[in-house]
């Protein structure tokens, strides 16, 4: 069983027990989160697609993390203009674990 959601304007394929990475969710860690934008949900031969959300659908996770990935380098350079620009970025996530999809 799997199932298609949409958070932070991406789209995850996931199924129970997994651990994924989505950008910031205004939550702590260790509690507990809802994703009601379900947009296809798949069991055995059996699959769902929403237009464009499929209504009752939602699926229950874990906080387990919130953090920032490696700093990206973000260089700018004009040649023949001395005009150079070094900046680095660093996105911040929150890793979830799926606990249960429900339909």
């Amino acid at each position: 069983m799997f199932a298609v959601f949409e958070t932070g304007g991406k789209q995850y394929k996931v199924s129970e027990g997994d651990i994924i990475f989505v950008e910031k969710l205004g939550v702590e860690e260790g509690e507990k989160v809802t994703f009601e934008n379900v947009l296809a949900v798949s069991k055995g031969e059996n699959t769902t697609f929403g237009a464009p959300y499929i209504a009752g659908a939602k699926i229950e996770a874990n906080v387990v993390k919130n953090g920032r990935a490696k700093k990206i380098v973000v260089f700018k350079y004009k040649p023949k203009k001395n005009e150079k620009k070094k900046q680095g970025h660093r996105q911040p996530y929150t890793k979830i674990q799926i606990n249960s999809i429900v339909l």
